[in-house]
Formats: structure tokens, sequence, C-alpha cells
């Protein structure tokens, strides 16, 4: 399956006269950062879960195997994107708003897994993007920015992952997990041109936030958000490309997100 999408890629390049790229694209690795979507699968403690029934499996009454399922979720839960809307205002753009070409672009790993490992409540700053540019160079424009706390690796043990396995309403002043300080946050709105940020844990803003500042400024600024990210320890802190493709939900303020690298 792999080499016949590659293969496909690279017909592309070729009738787009890139033969280069069609090299690089036979010769590609690729990194899946995706959680699956299953019964383990974590969600905000307040959020109904994912679910998969079975609407019918086996032999039909004509002699051939036939499968097939029903599930439901909450946009927000596993690997996911917010759109503007889930943050912004009503006037936001909804999932199937958002171009192609904000879905995909640099990958930028900044790596604060040591810091935030340490510290259950660490706000990823500043002063960790400077540093971050010291040693790769200025945040490219149209950038993926991936933040790697660590906390991928405690994927799916809620208490581990989150700080809690308690659920309802009652859970959610236990949550203790990485996030984005909003001074981070405004300052990428302010001085970086970016398509989106993600990160390794359930939600862009640390677990005891409770004004969600920096899904206010982010979504405000019209930008995405992937959370849940999965595999972000698999990844270069540069020179990556990354491609994120939600579920096309109509007016959707967020949805279930299939995200992947193509690795340099």
């Amino acid at each position: 399956m792999k080499n016949t999408l590659l293969t496909a890629l690279a017909l592309v390049a070729v009738a787009c006269g890139q033969p280069d790229l069609m090299q690089h694209l036979m010769d590609a690795r690729w990194v899946d950062l995706t959680h699956d979507f299953e019964e383990n699968t974590l969600y905000w403690p307040t959020n109904r879960p994912f679910t998969k029934d079975t609407a019918f499996y086996g032999i039909t009454d004509k002699g051939y195997f036939y499968a097939s399922f029903i599930y439901a979720a909450e946009e927000h839960g596993g690997t996911h994107f917010d759109s503007p809307l889930h943050f912004g205002s009503p006037d936001s753009k909804t999932v199937e708003q958002i171009t192609l070409e904000q879905l995909m672009g640099p990958g930028v790993v900044v790596d604060v897994s040591e810091k935030a490992l340490n510290d259950r409540n660490y706000l990823v700053g500043i002063d960790d993007f400077m540093a971050w540019e010291h040693q790769y160079g200025q945040i490219p424009d149209f950038a993926i920015v991936l933040l790697h706390t660590g906390y991928g690796k405690f994927w799916p043990d809620p208490l581990l992952y989150t700080g809690t396995d308690l659920q309802g309403p009652e859970a959610v002043k236990h949550l203790q997990f990485p996030g984005l300080d909003p001074d981070a946050a405004q300052w990428l709105v302010d001085h970086r041109n970016i398509n989106a940020i993600g990160l390794d844990t359930p939600s862009i803003d640390y677990g005891q936030s409770e004004y969600f500042k920096s899904h206010r400024i982010l979504c405000a600024a019209g930008l995405t958000i992937y959370e849940n990210v999965a595999n972000l320890d698999q990844l270069p802190p540069a020179g990556s490309f990354v491609i994120a493709l939600p579920m096309k939900i109509k007016g959707g303020s967020g949805a279930p997100l299939r995200i992947v690298a193509l690795l340099p």
C-alpha cells in the first residue's frame, strides 16, 4: 500500500515537471502521528467517548462476507483538529472552510520533554521557541509547529496522560498536563506566520487552565490546533513536512484528525 501511494505521488510529480520531487517521494519515509480510535481512546472527561457498534459482520444470505460498523464520538477527542470556531467567534471558520494549503507545511518540533516530564503543569514559553530558533533558524512561514512534551508515551493511560482517571465534571479540576503559555501563543500570532500548532497532550492549554487563553488567542487569529498528536519522538526538530487532514465535518468546531509527516 505504501509503495502504491508513493508511486502515485511520484507520477504526479513527473506530470508536474518535478523529477527531483519524484525521487524524493519514492525514497520517502513517513511517520503516522495519529492514535487509533477505539474504546480506550482518551477524551475530555466531560465529552462523549468513542463508541463502535456492529451493524453487520459475517456471511450474508447470498454467501459473501460483509462487515459494517457504527461509530460515534464528540469532535474533540483522540488525535483531533480544532477549527477557529472552537474558541473563536460565531463568524470563525469551521472545519470544511479551512483551505488545503493551511492543512500542511514544514514541520517544526520543539522538544520540551525534559522540562515537561519534570513538571506536569509546564507551560511552553517564548524562550523555548527562541531556543529552537537559535539552533535551527527562524520558524519558517506556513509551518506546522509541534510541541513534544513527552506525554505521548503515556497514551492511553488516563492517569499518567491527563493526571486523573476520573470522568465527568468532577474530573476537570484534577487535570494536570503541559500546554502552551498564552504569552507564547500571542508571540506566535504577532511575530511568526504559521499554519497550525499541535502537541502530544489533550489540550493546547495546560490541564489546570480555567479560561483557555491559548485556545482563544490562536482561534481568534484563524489558526488551527492539533491535540493528542502521536509519535512526536520520531520526528526531527526541523526538515519534515506535515500533512493534517481532518474529517470534513461541515460547520464543525473540530474533527478526528489523520496527521502524517514526511521525513527529510
